[in-house]
């Protein structure tokens, strides 16, 4: 999201900036997008390993919450935009390796999921390299 705003520093033209930052988010999302399984698969065992040590140890493990603000927020914007809100939005503000997790978790199962990522990817990052330019012009 704030990487398009070092392109004018360092004295790059905006397509130097936009496609090395949309290079750089399709690398990031193609890897965690089909390793999101993986990841989550590891948070599950790192939680039932945590259980299990409290369990043997027999002290108190205290739970987290499972409707945290955070998520309330995601499962609230799933529901309002669907597949393209989650698809287009979560990588830019959750960050592209978060966002992507998150939109394999709700529709890994749909064949247009990824192109969507990589659509919203190449919107986002137009959009913000042109504001980074623009602002560069007015100040």
């Amino acid at each position: 999201m704030f990487a398009p705003f070092a392109g004018p520093e360092m004295k790059l033209n905006f397509f130097e900036t936009y496609f090395s930052c949309i290079s750089g988010a399709f690398a990031a999302a193609f890897v965690f997008y089909f390793s999101s399984e993986y990841f989550m698969l590891r948070a599950r065992k790192k939680r039932l390993a945590a259980l299990h040590r409290s369990i043997t140890n027999g002290t108190p493990l205290k739970l987290k919450k499972s409707f945290t603000r955070f998520n309330k927020l995601i499962v609230r914007l799933k529901r309002r935009f669907g597949i393209y809100g989650i698809a287009f939005y979560a990588p830019l503000f959750l960050s592209v390796p978060v966002g992507s997790i998150v939109t394999a978790k709700f529709y890994g199962k749909e064949k247009r999921t990824f192109p969507l990522i990589l659509l919203g990817i190449c919107m986002n990052g137009a959009i913000t390299t042109g504001l980074a330019y623009t602002l560069k012009e007015l100040f």
